[in-house]
């Protein structure tokens, strides 16, 4: 075996001395109880069969649960309930506990003390006493005395208090279920009274919410005759102050209100009529001083009477105009026409005149209609403005008879629905199991758990009687011989060494000397040495790499390049993040490389294999990344797949579909489909081959050397060969120049290198690293919330 150091060495166990015990030995301890077992028995037994006596003695208890369901949301029957319902979480669940409490009050086990008879039965405390005497009485022909209601009470109370004894309740956590448990000597008792608990808990919660109803209705009855009487006053008040200052009206307004409305509309009215005949009268007066013809006036063109004359007036001064041109100045016709025209003249202008005179005369009677208008609307006005100061007592009045009918309703339709609310039954609680007879007794439990328990400390009793008495009769005991030194084992290693990157040459080991001791009985001899404690050769010890998720990112698997090549970059593993060339994992891979060439021997190119265990693709990824890594730095890489089974980085290589002629390069193992493949990372790939195990370790041992024949490469990186190795795998660690291990570090780290030494036997000496694999499966596989490329 490697030497590790710690913590992946796990170092032979070292020889540690039990330190001699003070006081009584415990072998002479266990001899003495061996010399004294039958008596140890025979008390054992004896306490087995008195525990049993003792349980076959004790009276029987049978209980009997049943189940309550109470929800404190109460049904809706009403739009307004009695009293407010519990909202919140804490208020529902105070009120389950407060009626769990209200199942024991006196009040509920009352009820049931005197269903049930129980302050008649024995077993409550009452009635044998009173039973006896009343016998004995019977038989001499007396007739027994009946008990005063005092006696009657304290018997009761005593009942009562057995009945509580006998009563257990139990709320289920976060729930509204209620268990009540009832024992009795008799089970069908137990049964009974638990049903009958349970229906005085129903009967006494409709009993106090029908008296909490009656006794709300009550009150409020009380009330409302004050109330009455309160609004009839209010409204007789407002009455009578209305029937004094006369506010008279329809419901939306006073008849004094109603009346200024009108009279101010009227004089309105009267004021624009006044202003139409004075209107009217100047225009008269006006076409009567001009020069212009008075019937030109709209009263004028309107009067038929006018517009006759005016048609006689045109005829006669037309008659006129034909005579003066015929007729002398002095013509006695001529004079007569100019008569005629002067008499129509005068006529239309005396009827002119009748106008002007009804126009002032309208106009008088305008201006009279307007001032008794005005002089009645003046006196409303006072009397409105004596109506307003009067309104705000009588607003006040009105205020008061509105609240006292508000308040008047409102209790008569909550006393109305406290009346209604007094015959219903609004609880939501309910059996959901009624209880049973009880087929097997609560108390005492069985017989065997009675003999079990007097076995046990009959026999612990007898023992420490022994003890006791032989430390006390016998003397100190004699001083005990020291006890052969035991070997005790190391510590084991943690999960995750961390050993320094350089290569360091541990000492060897020598395997220790086994102590001398005195014959002793086979249970104390010295196990035998362990095949890690003899002596081991000087190895190199190997270099650690700590492969974590800090080193990569994701990527998405199936996206390759068009028509530049396969990218190994871009085959759905995490791969090295790019731009960190000096982080401490590619510090550590590049000593690796460094301790890979010097164990070449001076080859111009050395051959490396990374293997693991389990069954993940941890071995793969490590791999790809080591490559990736040798390529950053300049390097020319070869990666083969020598794992014929899993095939893990083939698969990812070659897609089923793709067809790239041009990426092939020489080099074959087998056949055209295991042709190497020329990748844009520098690194070339060599699938595994097809056929079986055998051909194909010959087909790898083949292809190195044609590649250390033809040259071109630096590094030749093998993924495998699979963890346990087979014949074929052994075959090809012959062509192999150094190991390095991939751990994981979901498994334990120790039992996982100590396989793959134990696997590959004498070529353990070619491990020049262990990797430390701390990606999960789970991250590899999943890959989310991660940074991907």
């Amino acid at each position: 075996m490697l030497d590790y150091n710690q913590p992946i060495d796990r170092a032979g166990p070292e020889a540690a001395q039990r330190k001699p015990q003070a006081g009584f030995n415990v072998l002479e301890l266990a001899n003495l109880l061996w010399r004294r077992k039958v008596a140890i028995a025979a008390a054992a037994l004896l306490g087995a069969a008195l525990a049993v006596t003792i349980g076959k003695s004790v009276t029987p208890r049978y209980t009997a649960t049943a189940q309550l369901y109470v929800d404190p949301r109460e049904l809706q029957l009403v739009d307004r309930e009695l009293t407010p319902r519990a909202q919140d979480v804490t208020g529902m669940a105070m009120v389950v506990e407060s009626q769990a409490r209200l199942i024991t009050s006196n009040s509920v086990l009352l009820q049931v003390i005197q269903q049930a008879g129980l302050d008649k039965d024995p077993e409550f405390g009452g009635g044998e006493a009173g039973s006896l005497m009343s016998s004995l009485l019977g038989l001499i022909g007396l007739q027994p005395r009946v008990p005063s209601a005092a006696e009657k009470r304290e018997v009761e109370l005593a009942a009562l208090d057995a009945l509580n004894k006998h009563i257990a309740i139990r709320k289920t956590e976060k729930s509204f279920i209620v268990d009540i448990e009832v024992w009795s000597t008799d089970p069908a008792k137990a049964a009974m009274l638990a049903n009958t608990l349970t229906n005085a808990y129903l009967a006494e919660s409709r009993k106090s919410q029908a008296s909490a109803a009656r006794r709300a209705t009550n009150d409020l009855s009380s009330r409302l005759k004050e109330l009455r009487d309160r609004l009839r006053n209010a409204e007789t008040a407002l009455a009578t102050y209305k029937a004094q200052n006369n506010f008279v009206g329809t419901q939306d307004a006073l008849i004094s209100d109603q009346q200024l409305s009108a009279s101010n509309q009227r004089l309105s009215a009267a004021r624009a009529a006044t202003m139409d005949a004075q209107a009217r009268l100047d225009q008269i007066e006006a076409s009567r001083r001009t020069a212009a013809d008075a019937g030109a006036i709209p009263e004028a063109l309107q009067s038929p009477t006018i517009a006759n004359l005016r048609a006689q007036y045109a005829d006669a001064r037309k008659k006129y105009a034909e005579q003066a041109g015929e007729l002398g100045p002095r013509h006695p016709s001529l004079r007569q026409t100019e008569k005629q025209v002067e008499d129509l003249k005068r006529t239309i202008n005396e009827e002119i005149d009748r106008f002007a005179q009804s126009a002032k005369n309208d106009l008088t009677r305008a201006r009279d209609f307007e001032a008794s208008l005005n002089r009645a609307l003046e006196a409303q006005k006072r009397q409105s403005v004596q109506l307003s100061q009067a309104a705000v007592r009588l607003r006040e009045l009105e205020r008061e008879a509105d609240a006292s009918r508000e308040v008047y309703q409102s209790f008569l339709k909550r006393s109305r629905e406290t009346e209604e609310q007094e015959s219903l039954n609004t609880s939501a609680a309910r059996v959901i199991g009624e209880a049973t007879v009880p087929q097997r007794r609560s108390f005492p439990p069985a017989m065997s758990l009675f003999a079990m328990i007097g076995f046990i400390f009959g026999a612990i009793a007898a023992s420490s009687w022994f003890v006791v008495a032989d430390l006390l009769f016998a003397g100190a005991p004699a001083t005990p011989t020291p006890a052969r030194r035991e070997r005790s084992p190391a510590p084991e290693a943690s999960r995750a060494p961390d050993l320094p990157r350089a290569a360091e040459v541990a000492p060897p080991r020598q395997a220790p000397r086994v102590p001398e001791a005195a014959p002793s009985t086979p249970e104390l001899a010295a196990p035998p040495l362990q095949p890690s404690m003899v002596e081991q050769p000087v190895i190199e010890k190997p270099l650690i790499a700590r492969f974590q998720e800090a080193d990569v990112i994701h990527t998405l698997g199936a996206i390759l390049p068009t028509g530049g090549g396969v990218d190994l970059t871009r085959l759905g593993w995490p791969t090295l993040r790019p731009g960190f060339p000096m982080t401490s994992l590619l510090n550590a891979w590049r000593d690796m490389r460094a301790a890979v060439t010097r164990r070449a021997g001076g080859k111009a190119m050395p051959v490396v294999a990374l293997v693991g265990t389990g069954k993940t693709n941890g071995r793969s990824v490590a791999a790809l990344n080591f490559a990736l890594a040798a390529a950053r730095d300049g390097a020319r890489v070869l990666m083969i797949d020598a794992d014929h089974q899993a095939r893990s980085l083939t698969n990812r290589v070659i897609r089923p579909g793709k067809s790239e002629p041009s990426r092939l390069g020489w080099l074959s193992i087998g056949s055209k489909d295991a042709r190497e493949i020329k990748t844009v990372n520098g690194i070339s790939v060599l699938p595994a081959a097809e056929g079986d195990a055998g051909k194909a370790a010959d087909a790898i041992h083949k292809a190195i050397a044609q590649a250390r024949s033809a040259g071109g490469y630096d590094l030749v990186i093998l993924d495998g060969p699979a963890i346990p190795l087979a014949a074929v795998g052994r075959k090809l660690l012959e062509d192999i120049d150094s190991l390095v291990a991939v751990l994981p570090t979901s498994l334990d780290v120790n039992d996982s290198l100590e396989e793959i030494l134990a696997a590959l036997g004498p070529a353990e000496r070619k491990l020049v690293g262990v990797v430390l694999d701390e990606l999960t499966p789970a991250m590899q596989t999943r890959q989310r919330g991660r940074q991907y490329a």
